[in-house]
């Protein structure tokens, strides 16, 4: 089995293969992943590392190029022109660490019929799409990734609330892969 072991930055290459990955899956570092042809390829890289849309692994040798590529995943898509409704959407759904792929007018997330209804309630008509997902990194995160639930408080004996933090973020509209999702759930 192939083991792809770095990733190339070092411009246009043939790409041997490509992997199709949900946003889970880019999040490790070491796995089996499928390639198109259906044979697999080890992934072991620098624990910490994520994949992104369009990212290249290849191998020690760097003789073999595989080409990450988002995979659809079930969305929940909410339009919004009130951008105070949607700021309101947003701080909910990132009270609740929910990562969140956030545009100028639109923000979509994992499709849930709790956050469905959530979002409901606060005014929004969630629209269910199958579509990659890229989410926006953590506020803390040094590495390009999003902020899972995986993360740990050094002192969490002292903390008297359930999970509360400050996060500042600046949000880049950064549109869906089919990009007509933004017209057609106006």
């Amino acid at each position: 089995m192939i083991r792809l072991v770095h990733k190339h930055h070092d411009g246009a290459v043939q790409i041997n293969a490509t992997a199709v990955l949900d946003f889970d899956a880019r999040q490790k570092s070491r796995q089996r992943i499928v390639l198109d042809s259906g044979g697999a390829a080890g992934v072991v890289l620098a624990r910490g590392t994520t994949l992104s849309d369009g990212d290249v692994l290849t191998d020690a040798d760097r003789r073999f190029f595989v080409r990450i590529v988002a995979a659809a995943e079930s969305l929940s898509y909410v339009h919004c022109v009130d951008r105070l409704l949607l700021n309101r959407i947003c701080y909910h759904l990132g009270n609740r660490h929910v990562p969140l792929q956030v545009h100028a007018d639109a923000v979509a997330y994992r499709h849930d019929h709790v956050l469905d209804a959530m979002v409901t309630g606060l005014g929004g008509r969630p629209q269910f799409c199958q579509c990659a997902f890229h989410p926006e990194p953590g506020a803390y995160d040094q590495h390009g990734h999003g902020h899972g639930h995986e993360h740990e408080h050094e002192h969490e004996h002292e903390h008297e609330h359930e999970h509360e933090h400050e996060h500042e973020h600046e949000h880049a509209a950064a549109p869906l892969p089919d990009g007509s999702l933004t017209r057609a759930h106006g």
